[in-house]
């Protein structure tokens, strides 16, 4: 019994860092080569990211970008991985 508990702990920590990684279904999910603290820069970079893979992008300012015809909304993460820190990107779908 005591090992299903630490399964089912272990399921549940691993989704909810899973989720707050930006791996949710319809996000767009970004790592950059550069870190960025102007919002202007970074919706630069996060453009021409899109545009490289072929998506069809227009930033709407304020963090918003419109991806495809789909709304979203720009959210940064900085995440420590091997002790450098990493900033992600994560594009949400704003709801309509």
């Amino acid at each position: 019994m005591d090992i299903l508990i630490t399964i089912a702990i272990f399921i549940i920590i691993l989704f909810g860092f899973s989720r707050l990684m930006g791996y949710r279904n319809k996000n767009i999910t970004l790592e950059l080569d550069d870190r960025y603290t102007n919002l202007t820069e970074h919706a630069k970079a996060v453009t021409e990211e899109l545009e490289k893979e072929g998506k069809k992008v227009e930033y709407q300012g304020d963090g918003y970008f419109l991806v495809d015809g789909e709304q979203y909304v720009m959210h940064g993460r900085n995440v420590a991985m091997g002790g450098v820190p990493l900033q992600r990107t994560i594009l949400e779908p704003v709801e309509k």
